[in-house]
C-alpha cells in the first residue's frame, strides 16, 4: 500500500514550486508523491496572490492593463521564473529538431535561444491580454481568471507526474517526481480541481461555471498533448518540461476563459 505523508507532501509542494520559505524536509518518492498531489494547492495560493495584486491595483484606480500585468507577474515572482524558464528551454529543445540527447543538452544550457524567446513573448502577451480583458469586465472575473489559471497550471504537473511517465534524465526535479502519482489519484485530483473551479465560476453566473470547468479541462488536454510529444522527443520528462506544461496549461485556461466575454 502506498503511503503519502501529507505534511511532508505540502512542504515538498510549496518548497519546490514556490519561493515561500517552506523547508523541504524529505526528498524521497513518498514525499514527492504527496507534493505533486498537493501541487494544485500551491497553485491556489499563487493564484490567490496574483488575484490580490490585480484587485488591489484596480481598487487604487489603475486600469485593467496594469492589473493584468501584476496578475501575470506575481506567479513568475513566486516561482523565481522557473516555469517560464522551463517553457523557454522546452521550446528550444523541441525547436532544435535534434536527437533527444542533443536536445536535452540544449535545454540544459543557461542561455535562451530564438524559439524560447519567441515562445515567452507570445505566451506572456496572451496571458496579459486575456487578464486585461477579464479585469475590464469586472474585478471578480479578473481574480477568478488569475486563480483558475495558476491552479490549472499546477494540476497539469500532478497529471504529468503520474505513473507510466518516465524521466528523461536520471537526475534533477523531473527524475524526482516522474511516475510518483498513481493514475487513479491523478484523476481524482483533476475531478476535484475541475469541480472547485466550476463552483468558483458559479459565483459570477451559470455560463461562467461551465466556461471555468471547460477552461481547466482544455488546459489539461493541451498539456497532455505537449507531454506526450515531449516524452516521444526526449524519452521522458525533465524539470524544464514540467515548467513548460505549467505555463501551457495556464495560458490555455486563460484563453478559454476569454471566450464569449
Amino acid at each position: 500500500m502506498l503511503k503519502t505523508p501529507w505534511p511532508d507532501g505540502l512542504r515538498f509542494a510549496f518548497g519546490t514550486l514556490t519561493v515561500l520559505p517552506v523547508p523541504v524536509t524529505r526528498w524521497d518518492r513518498d514525499a514527492a508523491r504527496g507534493g505533486m498531489l498537493c501541487a494544485p494547492l500551491a497553485g491556489l495560493v499563487v493564484g490567490g496572490c496574483a488575484a490580490l495584486a490585480g484587485v488591489a491595483l484596480s481598487a487604487l484606480g489603475a486600469g485593467p492593463l496594469p492589473a493584468a500585468v501584476a496578475s501575470a507577474a506575481v506567479p513568475a515572482v513566486l516561482t523565481r521564473g522557473l516555469h517560464l524558464d522551463g517553457l523557454a528551454d522546452t521550446a528550444d529543445g523541441l525547436g532544435s529538431g535534434k536527437p533527444a540527447e542533443d536536445a536535452l543538452r540544449i535545454m540544459k544550457q543557461s542561455d535562451i535561444g530564438p524559439f524560447g524567446v519567441i515562445t515567452l513573448v507570445l505566451v506572456l502577451l496572451a496571458q496579459v491580454a486575456v487578464l486585461a480583458q477579464a479585469y475590464s469586465d469586472s474585478w471578480g472575473r479578473g481574480a477568478l481568471a488569475a486563480v483558475v489559471s495558476a491552479t490549472a497550471a499546477r494540476l497539469a504537473l500532478t497529471l504529468a507526474a503520474r505513473a507510466g511517465v518516465p524521466a528523461a534524465r536520471p537526475e534533477g526535479l523531473g527524475a524526482a517526481v516522474a511516475g510518483v502519482v498513481p493514475v487513479r489519484a491523478a484523476v481524482v485530483a483533476a475531478v476535484v480541481v475541475t469541480g472547485a473551479a466550476a463552483a468558483g465560476g458559479a459565483l459570477t453566473g451559470t455560463y461562467d461555471m461551465v466556461r471555468t470547468a471547460a477552461a481547466v479541462l482544455a488546459s489539461l488536454a493541451v498539456a497532455e498533448l505537449l507531454l506526450r510529444h515531449c516524452t516521444r522527443r526526449f524519452g521522458g520528462v525533465t524539470g524544464d518540461v514540467f515548467g513548460g506544461l505549467a505555463e501551457t496549461a495556464a495560458t490555455v485556461s486563460l484563453l478559454v476563459l476569454s471566450l464569449g466575454q
